[in-house]
């Protein structure tokens, strides 16, 4: 296991993925979260795992208090990479039909047209996507998953790269739905993008009217996206590294505090989420600090905590803490993660 470990990171770039090809994605990566930072600023973190999400065929959920940024961040990254992006502003009334499409008969052709709804693009923004009714937001399930919209019985693909940007208010707010499991079990990462800090404020107020998605310049295009989504699936993790993902999710099951843990799906989103954010810090392979850097965003949001647990304050994000101190971190002999040889 060691010797795996030490040979991965020290000795041989992966297959297919020459350093200039990481040299070049970690620059891009750089130009894409400046781009977005113009606008939304003071959160580079939050910017950093957003382009996470968007290179692993991730989606994003923010949560957080109205008025801090969220559709920015969105609407952001969409103006960023030139992509067809549209919003959906999710409502009680809003039906499943107003997301996907819908069927119309055309009687000039006498024949059935689709007729596709907002989710047919390349960056899909659902605000406040839990004040729609579950049956609205189970519309997204599929397309989520599977990138194609089932109408009818027939498939209709969506546009490629494919993000969802989900923005909710906290579900303790008056008029609020709890997302399903299976639902939040579809986004790669949950996000916070919090209060800004008192400079930043400041700022924000000083430029507020300059500052907006409309005024960004567009730093890459759809299919330049479409590369460095391929080149993230050629990122190599070393077998030690699976098995520290695999083990990270079978603490959160047996957590005393959990009554359901992190699925094999949220595994597989830990391991391509590190994939896509060791080339955003220049490197064609992944450290254990790429996952544990991942655990609380990609883990938390998936975790079912019991009502005890609940009733005693404990948090996702507390026992995702707890499953990363229990377990061992897969390291080469006589060295700390990351260290040089």
């Amino acid at each position: 296991m060691t010797a795996t470990v030490n040979h991965v990171n020290h000795q041989h770039a992966p297959e297919g993925l020459t350093p200039q090809h990481v040299q070049w994605f970690a620059q891009l990566a750089a130009r894409l979260a400046d781009n977005i930072g113009s606008v939304v600023l003071g959160k580079p973190e939050v910017v950093r795992l957003a382009l996470t999400a968007l290179f692993a065929q991730g989606h994003i959920l923010l949560e957080d208090v109205p008025g801090v940024g969220k559709t920015t961040l969105a609407r952001s990254i969409a103006a960023t990479i030139r992509g067809q992006w549209r919003r959906i502003q999710f409502t009680p009334d809003l039906l499943p039909s107003d997301v996907s499409g819908v069927t119309i008969f055309n009687q000039a052709t006498r024949g059935f047209e689709f007729h596709p709804g907002p989710v047919f693009a390349n960056v899909v923004i659902a605000d406040e996507i839990n004040r729609a009714s579950p049956k609205t937001q189970s519309a997204l399930l599929e397309v989520m998953e599977e990138r194609t919209v089932t109408i009818d019985g027939t498939r209709h693909p969506v546009p490629r790269p494919f993000l969802v940007v989900a923005t909710q208010n906290p579900v303790e707010m008056d008029g609020t739905y709890r997302l399903p499991e299976a639902q939040l079990d579809r986004f790669l990462v949950k996000l916070s993008v919090g209060y800004p800090s008192e400079a930043v404020e400041i700022e924000v107020l000083r430029g507020a009217t300059m500052r907006s998605p409309e005024a960004l310049e567009a730093i890459a295009d759809t299919n330049t996206i479409g590369q460095m989504v391929a080149m993230a699936q050629r990122v190599h993790i070393a077998e030690p590294l699976y098995a520290y993902a695999v083990r990270l999710a079978a603490a959160t099951r047996k957590h005393t505090h959990v009554r359901i843990g992190v699925s094999p799906r949220g595994v597989i989103a830990l391991t391509r989420a590190a994939c896509a954010y060791a080339l955003i810090e220049g490197r064609g392979f992944v450290l254990p600090e790429d996952i544990k850097t991942l655990l609380e965003p990609v883990f938390a949001h998936r975790l079912m905590l019991t009502s005890d647990a609940q009733l005693r304050g404990v948090t996702a994000a507390d026992v995702v803490r707890d499953a990363a101190q229990a377990v061992p971190v897969p390291l080469p002999a006589g060295h700390q993660a990351g260290s040089p040889s």
